[in-house]
């Protein structure tokens, strides 16, 4: 089954028969490959959701330091989080979701037990620009 799309059809109708044929064939093998690495990463994800449920929450009633594996499942939880966004990077090259990526890893660093002053300031500062590319810059859905 032949997987179309704008790029596809637009890279198929230029060059020679041959340059069309690889082209396709190319642009088809590069999106089946992008489709079984997202599945893979979101495969992950669900492993790793199963664990976070089952080993990592009945910590904060057992362990002495809930503070601690708070900061372990918040970490874990966006960590998640990155995981479902570059599914769908993946899947369907949005700047949205590159920008939604890079917001939750910049989420996940300011949550880490270890950062600085300076390391909350710049955080907080793209953060907030990010928010600001990503609600007024970029395109959205039609309302």
């Amino acid at each position: 089954m032949a997987i179309e799309s704008g790029t596809i059809r637009e890279s198929a109708s230029e060059g020679t028969a041959l340059e069309r044929n690889f082209n396709w064939a190319m642009g088809n093998f590069i999106h089946v490959f992008l489709s079984v690495l997202a599945l893979l990463v979101v495969a992950a994800a669900c492993i790793s959701l199963f664990e976070i449920v089952y080993r990592d929450f009945p910590q904060l009633w057992r362990s002495g330091n809930a503070y601690q594996t708070l900061h372990l499942i918040l970490q874990n939880i966006l960590l998640l989080a990155i995981a479902g966004e570059l599914g769908l990077l993946l899947l369907f090259h949005r700047t949205s979701a590159a920008v939604e990526v890079v917001m939750f890893v910049i989420a996940r660093r300011l949550v880490a037990t270890d950062v600085t002053a300076l390391d909350l300031l710049v955080g907080s500062a793209a953060m907030a620009i990010l928010l600001v590319v990503r609600f007024y810059y970029l395109p959205s859905k039609p309302k």
